[in-house]
C-alpha cells in the first residue's frame, strides 16, 4: 500500500503536475489524520470497555458482600434480641422475682458477659477505597449509598464501644471479684454443647455473689437493654440501605 501511494506521488512529480500533487498530498494527510482518529477512537472504546468490565466485576462483588451482610445482620439482631431478653430476665430477679432455675440464670448471665462484636462484610468496598479505585463506580447513587452504609457501620461501632465501656465499669468488676467464674463457665459450656464439654455442676445463689443486691450490676443490665436495642436499630437501618444498594446495582448491571 505504501509503495502504491509512493508511485502516485512520483508519477505526479515526474509529469510536473504540481497542483494535482498538492491536492493529492492534502488528501493523503487527511487520510492519515482520519486513520489516527479512528485508531484513537478504537483505543478509547477498548479502554472504556475494560473499565466497565472491571466496574461490573466490582459491582457483582459488592452485591455479594451486601447479601452476605444482610444474612449476618439478621442473625446478629436475633442474637441481640436474645440478649435483651436475658437482661430483662436477670433484672426481674434482681427486682425480687424468685429464682427457680440457677442453670437458666447462669445461661442468661454468661450470654451477656460474653457478648461479641458485629463485623460488616465489606471487603470489596474496602479494596476500592484503599486502592484509590472508588471512582471506577460510575453511578453516583451507588457511591453515595456505600458511603452512607459505612457511616451507619461507624455509628454501630460507636455504640459497641459505649457498651464495652459500660460493661467494664458495671458488670465485669463484680463478676470477677465475687462470682464463681469457674463453676459458671463450666456449666455454661455444658449447656451450649449439650453435655459434650464442661461440667453441669451444682450452681446455687452463692455461685453468683451479691449480684442481686449490686446496684452497679443492675445498672449494667439496664444499660445493656438500651445499647443492644440501639445496635439493633442501626442494624435495621443498615439492612434497609443494603437492600436499596442491591436494587441500584441490579439496575446498573442491566444497562
Amino acid at each position: 500500500m505504501i509503495k502504491f501511494f509512493r508511485k502516485i506521488r512520483y508519477d505526479l512529480m515526474e509529469k510536473n503536475k504540481t497542483g494535482k500533487y498538492l491536492k493529492y498530498a492534502i488528501g493523503e494527510i487527511v487520510l492519515v489524520v482520519i486513520g489516527i482518529l479512528i485508531a484513537l477512537s478504537i483505543n478509547n472504546w477498548n479502554e472504556k470497555r475494560k473499565i466497565r468490565d472491571n466496574e461490573i466485576i466490582y459491582l457483582n462483588n459488592i452485591k455479594r458482600d451486601l447479601q452476605l451482610s444482610i444474612t449476618e445482620m439478621n442473625q446478629f439482631i436475633d442474637r441481640q434480641n436474645s440478649l435483651i431478653n436475658s437482661a430483662n430476665t436477670v433484672l426481674e430477679h434482681i427486682n425480687s422475682k424468685p429464682v427457680d432455675d440457677w442453670n437458666s440464670i447462669n445461661k442468661h448471665l454468661v450470654d451477656i458477659y460474653t457478648w461479641k462484636s458485629f463485623y460488616l462484610i465489606d471487603n470489596t468496598y474496602q479494596e476500592l477505597k484503599n486502592s484509590g479505585n472508588f471512582a471506577i463506580i460510575s453511578n453516583d447513587s451507588i457511591k453515595n449509598d456505600l458511603l452512607n452504609l459505612d457511616l451507619l457501620y461507624k455509628k454501630l461501632k460507636h455504640t459497641e464501644k459505649h457498651w464495652e465501656k459500660v460493661a467494664e465499669q458495671t458488670l465485669y468488676p463484680g463478676s470477677y471479684e465475687k462470682q464463681d467464674i469457674s463453676s459458671m463457665s463450666r456449666n455454661y459450656l455444658f449447656q451450649i454443647s449439650n453435655g459434650k464439654m464442661g461440667v453441669f455442676g451444682n450452681l446455687t445463689e452463692e455461685t453468683f455473689g451479691d449480684i442481686f443486691i449490686d446496684q452497679k450490676q443492675k445498672n449494667g443490665f439496664a444499660l445493656a437493654i438500651l445499647d443492644f436495642g440501639g445496635m439493633n436499630g442501626t442494624l435495621m437501618e443498615m439492612i434497609k440501605k443494603c437492600k436499596e444498594l442491591i436494587s441500584l446495582i441490579d439496575n446498573e448491571l442491566t444497562k
